[in-house]
């Protein structure tokens, strides 16, 4: 298969995220791990719905709906959501100027509050770019952009929340994966004993190093009998 190319974006707008290293870290695992054969080791023909939830700019939907025109094994229907109304209209015209218009579906809503029950037991595929870095008592939150680093006090509230109700749209009788990021400045020894006790399996695959920080791709599988 060709290499896969970074979607247009174009929209940009100050309350909404754009695509930073945790973006491009996610969208080069996805390069390198999808061919015409296998979705991250998942036969490719079993990958019928992929969610990016906490869409923003909409680039990881745009990138997953691109690999159509490349790999005629890969057809699942790609939904993004986001909090932002906002987010929505920018993911929207930028799904246009990358020639896919009106083929991604999109939904309006707070994690998955506002997701309907016909979705539940659904997805193959979840990838979340959460908020991740822990909030301040002394920075009182006012912004749309706010939604987009803010993980609660610790700063895994947000995902632990996610995982919760996440599991109720996953296809749990097909393989399936859920892609989430996380960040070192938070703890990640009390996050992920969490995260097994709610029943994944987890696994880092990829990360990146800033003179501050680490973050991490994770890669969760629903294993709770």
């Amino acid at each position: 298969m060709p290499s896969f190319p970074d979607p247009v974006i174009n929209c940009i707008s100050k309350n909404v995220y754009t695509p930073s290293d945790d973006t491009y870290l996610i969208l080069d695992y996805f390069k390198s791990n999808i061919n015409i054969s296998y979705f991250d080791g998942l036969k490719i023909s079993e990958i019928k719905r992929i969610l990016d939830l906490g869409t923003g700019t909409g680039i990881l939907a745009i990138f997953f709906q691109l690999i159509k025109k490349f790999n005629p094994n890969f057809n699942p229907e790609i939904y993004a959501s986001d909090i932002l109304k906002e987010s929505i209209t920018c993911a929207k015209l930028n799904e246009k100027s990358n020639g896919v218009d009106n083929e991604i579906r999109f939904i309006h809503s707070n994690l998955f509050d506002s997701f309907p029950n016909s979705l539940k037991d659904s997805f193959n595929i979840i990838i979340f770019n959460p908020p991740y870095l822990p909030s301040s008592d002394l920075i009182e939150s006012k912004k749309s952009i706010d939604y987009s680093w803010n993980g609660g006090k610790r700063g895994y509230e947000l995902i632990i929340k996610f995982l919760k109700n996440a599991v109720a749209f996953l296809n749990l009788n097909r393989p399936h994966y859920i892609y989430y990021i996380s960040s070192s400045r938070t703890s990640l020894t009390e996050l992920n004993k969490k995260i097994i006790k709610l029943g994944y399996r987890t696994r880092i695959l990829k990360e990146h190093h800033f003179f501050f920080e680490k973050i991490y791709l994770n890669r969760l599988k629903y294993d709770k009998h």
